[in-house]
């Protein structure tokens, strides 16, 4: 009997008119309604034709991001028609199906519509598709919507879709159906009291997968204090599966009180006890699974941590895992609001109001922050490998999609223009990862189907944590149906292997656990290197420092994440593996060949053999080529500098008088910078440097000599070098006194002060006057002028003054101007 009490109750009941209009006529809708209004049972029961009010009967699919929500909904839509699960309304996720023959809707998830968008593009049978709860932006979502539009303007216009959501952007997803409407649904949620309750003491910001334990036990302490101050059941946002195990025991006995944990990996009979009335008050911890599409009933009150969790790349280290986020203000509203979804209820938000207003609006879409290696391989199979033609949102990073094509390329995925191989479209009918595909697909001869699609199965899901980083020690953990669901399509795929595979023939012998983490991330196998672990990816990686995995000359990593601060990764989850399994899972990352380098201040050639960054045997490499042997001295010259050639007085002077000319007569003088040097090595220290071997023989390279090959011998300036630039000026003494050309913008002549009595004008070079710094007898400095005239009439008197009586034997004239130069005392003079 249908429940028509219940469904009268919907506040989505008065946007239904608008949304038959919008459908009869475009075909495409917006739906925008609150949380606990009905868009998620009410409409496809009402789309379906299935309340008796003479609607036509369609077949209807609601897609949902997640399989709790999915099974949830169908459940509920069930029970509003007086009916069980799988009548006429039922449901598909990953592992389960409970559908009927007269079903007429069926809710999936989004990942299996894009199965079945794959399998047979004009979804023969089904009239309307529901994509609910799009603010989220999952990448699956985003993609079956871009399929779904692509299906109706090329095969199905009849087609009818409705993008419907709690908080969105409705304008944008109205542009991307083409203009579609948008309706909108009054909400009737209950009002809910917000309570500011942040820690007392500072709490250090989330990182990778890892959260203050400071923060967790004050969510703890928030949960007691919300049963103490409040009635009803309490929901508990937690970011993931550690955190609610965490909270949970720091819980404890709370005396009558249930305790449950939801999350994706939850059994399913826990799932369905949680969205089931309590027979006791019950604190419900949840990850993000319960913000939208499932309605807890009891609770009246949330106890919201603000974390949570989304994917991200780290493309420096080839690293790719969930990482702890602040949760956004939509994800805060839809949280709070499952404390007003049936009476006035409360949210305790662990933060302070201030920081609110920081928040991020919305969540970052996964297409911008995720591994799109998946998504990559759906629009390459779609016949689109540069998403260019699809109806998206947002476009996809061209470096993730780079970076995804490069993966897909080695497992034998995509051709060499992005579009997929048959191998490509098998691994996309798995249903897991493609790099999790590949490893199921050629770890079967090895270790078997059974032990394979365990591994693979537990690899696709948040691994259990009771056994560390292990991944040997936790096979056996996967979920029941997702193995049996790999066994089914493993054997639907078992034919031969086609002409563009990668596959593993040479049997390896490692565990299955490791066989498989190895096929999937072949980057990631590691060699023993110093107390941690080398990757072929090049990135180190340490081990806790109680894993059971010490010791291992060789591991295969499937999960990894950076600590705060730390320049290398840390291994979550891996397995033991041989050399030999090692060099065949990763065989596309093997060379082998001569390597000739500037190591350790001088060139050292080597014969390597290399799994992408290991090195498995090295042997040192005569008669190395001439070429590689230059390529390791310019090498060594750029890190080290043109210091390791030899430079005499000399050298060092003729580089700092072309540096002279240079910056004040400009060309014909040549650039000595050193990089203007490195640029233009061939035409100055050819032959010497193609004759240099290691870098003794760059310290036998005469620098000066090399340099004169710059001078503008083409031209004829080279000969008035002397001439703009000497090394030596003639002083009124007669001695031929150095020029400093050490500071390029003005020389400096050091010389004594007697020596330069006389001369009324400074000495000049190429136009610029020389700074002279007078010397005492003794050589220390007395003064420094740029000009003569004016130190004879106004500063001379004061040195003289000074250094008279010091040096009386010097002579120290009333006039200097007038004076005889000299560069000898009174009594010399005498004589």
């Amino acid at each position: 009997m249908i429940r028509h009490d219940a469904l009268d109750a919907l506040p989505v009941r008065s946007a239904l008119p608008a949304l038959a209009e919008a459908l009869a006529g475009p075909g495409a809708a917006v739906l925008v309604a609150p949380p606990g209004t009905g868009k998620t049972t009410l409409v496809p029961l009402v789309l379906a034709g299935l309340l008796g009010d003479g609607a036509p009967a369609r077949r209807v699919v609601v897609a949902e991001p997640r399989r709790i929500a999915a099974r949830a909904a169908a459940r509920r839509m069930a029970w509003l028609l007086g009916e069980k699960v799988g009548a006429r309304v039922g449901y598909t996720v990953r592992g389960e199906r409970v559908m009927g023959r007269h079903a007429r809707v069926e809710v999936v998830t989004t990942g299996v519509l894009l199965q079945r968008l794959q399998r047979d593009q004009e979804l023969p049978g089904v009239d309307v598709v529901v994509l609910d709860e799009c603010h989220e932006r999952h990448l699956d979502a985003d993609t079956a919507a871009a399929f779904l539009w692509d299906v109706r303007q090329a095969l199905r216009p009849e087609l009818r879709l409705v993008a419907a959501s709690a908080t969105t952007d409705a304008q944008g997803w109205a542009r991307l159906l083409g203009g579609a409407p948008v309706v909108a649904a009054e909400g009737a949620s209950h009002p809910v009291e917000v309570v500011w309750a942040p820690p007392a003491r500072a709490v250090r910001p989330p990182h990778g997968m890892r959260v203050d334990p400071v923060l967790l036990a004050h969510v703890a302490s928030v949960v007691r204090r919300a049963l103490a101050e409040r009635s009803g059941d309490v929901l508990c946002f937690l970011p993931g599966v550690g955190e609610i195990a965490r909270v949970a025991g720091q819980l404890g006995d709370l005396g009558g009180v249930e305790v449950l944990q939801v999350h994706g990996r939850a059994p399913a009979a826990v799932q369905d006890a949680v969205l089931a009335p309590g027979e006791r008050r019950r604190v419900v911890l949840a990850t993000s699974v319960a913000e939208s599409s499932l309605t807890v009933p009891g609770v009246r009150v949330v106890v919201d941590s603000g974390l949570a969790r989304e994917p991200r790349v780290d493309h420096a280290r080839g690293l790719s895992a969930l990482t702890t986020v602040r949760a956004s203000q939509a994800a805060g509203r839809q949280r709070a609001g499952r404390a007003g979804r049936e009476a006035p209820g409360a949210v305790y938000r662990c933060w302070t109001e201030a920081e609110d207003g920081r928040l991020p609006r919305f969540p970052a879409p996964e297409i911008k922050v995720a591994d799109l290696t998946a998504f990559a391989l759906q629009v390459a199979c779609w016949g689109d490998p540069d998403a260019s033609g699809l109806a998206l949102l947002d476009p996809p990073p061209a470096g993730a999609m780079a970076a995804a094509r490069e993966v897909l390329t080695d497992i034998g995925a995509v051709d060499a223009g992005g579009r997929a191989t048959r191998r490509g479209v098998r691994l996309s009918r798995l249903g897991v990862h493609p790099r999790l595909g590949r490893a199921l697909l050629d770890a079967v001869p090895s270790v078997g189907v059974e032990r394979a699609v365990e591994v693979v199965a537990l690899l696709g899901e948040d691994a259990p944590r009771e056994h560390g980083d292990d991944l040997a020690a936790a096979v056996g953990g996967a979920r029941r149906e997702e193995v049996r669901r790999l066994r089914g399509v493993v054997a639907d795929l078992a034919d031969p292997p086609d002409g563009d595979a990668r596959s593993g023939e040479a049997r390896l012998d490692a565990h299955p656990a490791g066989v498989v983490a190895a096929l999937a991330y072949p980057e990631r196998v590691a060699k023993a290197d110093g107390g941690a672990y080398l990757m072929a990816s090049g990135t180190r990686a340490e081990l806790s420092a109680g894993s059971a995995l010490r010791g291992a000359p060789w591991i295969a990593i499937a999960v990894a994440d950076r600590p705060v601060g730390k320049g290398h990764a840390r291994v979550r989850l891996a397995a033991e593996v041989d050399e030999g399994t090692a060099r065949r899972a990763a065989g596309a990352l093997y060379t082998r060949g001569e390597e000739v380098r500037w190591a350790d201040g001088d060139v050292v050639a080597r014969r390597v053999e290399r799994l992408g960054a290991i090195e498995l045997a090295v042997r040192p490499l005569k008669d190395a080529d001439s070429g590689l042997v230059r390529d390791a001295l310019l090498e060594g010259l750029r890190r080290e500098g043109f210091g390791l050639l030899r430079w005499g007085a000399g050298a060092v002077g003729l580089r700092q008088r072309l540096g002279f000319l240079r910056r004040h007569l400009g060309e014909p003088w040549p650039d000595v910078s050193d990089d203007a040097l490195h640029a233009r090595v061939d035409e100055w220290l050819e032959p010497e440097l193609g004759r240099a071997r290691r870098r003794a023989d760059l310290a036998r390279i005469d620098a000066g000599q090399a340099l004169g090959r710059l001078l503008p011998w083409a031209s004829g300036e080279a000969v008035r070098l002397d001439d703009l630039a000497p090394e030596r000026i003639t002083v009124p003494s007669g001695s031929r006194v150095r020029v400093d050309y050490g500071d390029p913008e003005r020389p400096v002549l050091a010389v004594k002060l007697q020596e330069m009595f006389g001369l009324q004008e400074s000495p000049t070079v190429a136009g610029v006057p020389v700074l002279v710094h007078l010397l005492s007898p003794a050589g220390r400095p007395a003064a420094v002028t740029a000009d003569l005239a004016s130190f004879w009439k106004d500063g001379y008197l004061g040195v003289r003054a000074e250094l008279r009586g010091r040096y009386p034997k010097h002579p120290w004239p009333e006039d200097p101007a007038a004076a005889e130069p000299t560069r000898h005392t009174n009594a010399r003079l005498r004589r």
